[in-house]
């Protein structure tokens, strides 16, 4: 595959465009009739190279949790998305709270059933929906919620992770094979209720390779895998996480085996996005008229074995923004994507939580905001507010940047998230640990996000360590 995505063989002939080709404006109106369509090789299914995911819908009141799904603006947003060329759509059982699926059925009944894929998951992930009948019951339902007779792509959702008490393949065979469930879904696909059967990753490389062995072999068929792919994880995953996999690996296997690539966390849940300032500006001068974002997904769309690339675009102005990018795709070119492989390791050096805000480690037990928390520290990193404490106390204080830096992450911290959802107060149990896609160490990163603000609030140590310190006790 070589160091990026372009040195693969499987790059569109149409890396060879101009590179400075320009994108619409994301105030601009897209076209109705560019957007960039990759055939699906096994069912010859024609499918949009944008995905919609459904994992983050608008809701009446954004910043209010139990605020209601705003349906209109869904059906607004399907709607638009339909009538410049989206037909992919992507949901789970387990999305917005188990909403998803009877919002996104909602917005795609107006429309006739040609017009669009649907894409949904065996979401059972809690022990108690691993027996036969509970995970038969959660494909049923799936059908009654998007009113549907049958499902165009139907994945196992979260292969490779583990539960509380089992490792990642007793996990595995407790919510697919212990119960029959993986025959039973083939058998409906035999029958016609669900067209592709494939599987999304997170986790244990070992499963991945497992899964895709099994399809060597004859033992199942898999008609496409999701994986996560963008210009961090593309060589950093691993290093990043040492329990995450390379994209450059999961791609050349899919690749190799002609199975499609389905597309998830193209902008790793906003933070491609939302790079820092001397990041921006390096893009900038490259393609001044095109956003940040635009720069992942022209990277996540362009190997040719990508079937689509999936984005959960809450607002109106992101689904505009993202049809323009791919209507038509301007494929990243070579120089281009040694370019991204350079921003990939200014990113990788910052040494942010790999946290994408995807909520699956909530709700805690304890009340602990996990997300926020993460995201606040990593806002800090971004925007150079985060202080190196290992520094002599003296010199420390002595920083032009020390006042400024402490009072932007305490008062930051606050406002973002109130007191008693803070790190201080994990307990380190590790409930959370099984359900995090990027196999974060939540209860280690807590603590070293409450030991930072610790040291902040005390920067010469609290009163005890300081007499602890001086023999006083």
């Amino acid at each position: 595959m070589g160091g990026g995505a372009v040195a693969s063989s499987a790059i569109l002939a149409a890396c060879n465009q101009d590179a400075n080709t320009k994108h619409p404006s994301s105030k601009a109106e897209p076209p109705k009739d560019k957007m960039t369509m990759r055939k699906n090789p096994n069912t010859g299914d024609v499918v949009s190279l944008l995905g919609y995911g459904m994992m983050r819908l608008p809701k009446v009141e954004m910043d209010v949790d139990d605020s209601p799904y705003d349906q209109d603006m869904i059906n607004q947003q399907v709607d638009y998305a339909i009538e410049h060329g989206v037909n992919y759509f992507d949901t789970s059982p387990a999305y917005c709270k188990g909403q998803s699926e009877r919002c996104t059925g909602i917005a795609l009944k107006r429309h006739p059933r040609d017009k669009f894929f649907v894409a949904t998951k065996m979401s059972n992930f809690s022990p108690d929906t691993w027996s036969r009948k509970a995970s038969m019951e959660m494909f049923e339902n799936s059908l009654k919620e998007l009113q549907v007779e049958y499902i165009d792509y139907l994945l196992l959702h979260g292969i490779g992770g583990s539960s509380k008490d089992l490792d990642s393949e007793e996990t595995f065979n407790a919510r697919y094979m212990d119960n029959g469930i993986l025959d039973w879904l083939v058998e409906q696909q035999k029958k016609g209720r669900l067209r592709n059967l494939g599987f999304s990753y997170h986790g244990d490389v070992e499963i991945f390779d497992m899964l895709l062995k099994w399809h060597d072999e004859g033992k199942y068929h898999w008609d496409f895998v999701q994986i996560e792919l963008n210009y961090l994880d593309w060589d950093w995953a691993n290093e990043i996480n040492d329990r995450n996999t390379d994209a450059s690996y999961l791609y050349a296997e899919l690749k190799k085996r002609g199975i499609p690539a389905v597309i998830m966390e193209p902008l790793l849940g906003g933070r491609l996005a939302n790079v820092p300032d001397p990041i921006v500006e390096k893009m900038k001068k490259k393609r001044p008229e095109d956003s940040v974002a635009s720069w992942a997904f022209r990277y996540a769309g362009t190997p040719d074995g990508v079937l689509t690339v999936l984005s959960g675009m809450t607002f109106m102005e992101h689904l505009r923004e993202n049809i323009g990018t791919y209507a038509p795709l301007v494929p990243i070119t070579k120089e281009e994507d040694s370019f991204l492989m350079e921003i990939a390791q200014d990113i990788y050096n910052l040494k942010t939580i790999p946290c994408n805000e995807c909520n699956y480690c909530m709700p805690c037990p304890y009340g602990i905001n996990i997300p926020a928390i993460f995201s606040h520290y990593n806002k800090c990193i971004k925007e150079g507010n985060l202080l190196n404490m290992e520094k002599d106390q003296k010199e420390l204080m002595g920083d032009p940047n020390y006042r400024r830096a402490r009072r932007a992450f305490l008062v930051g911290y606050d406002r973002s998230v109130p007191r008693l959802r803070q790190a201080d107060h994990c307990i380190g149990c590790g409930q959370c640990n099984p359900h995090c896609p990027q196999r974060i160490n939540i209860p280690q990163e807590m603590q070293k996000v409450n030991d930072y603000t610790e040291k902040l609030k005390n920067p010469m140590g609290t009163k005890r360590e300081r007499e602890a310190e001086a023999g006083e006790v």
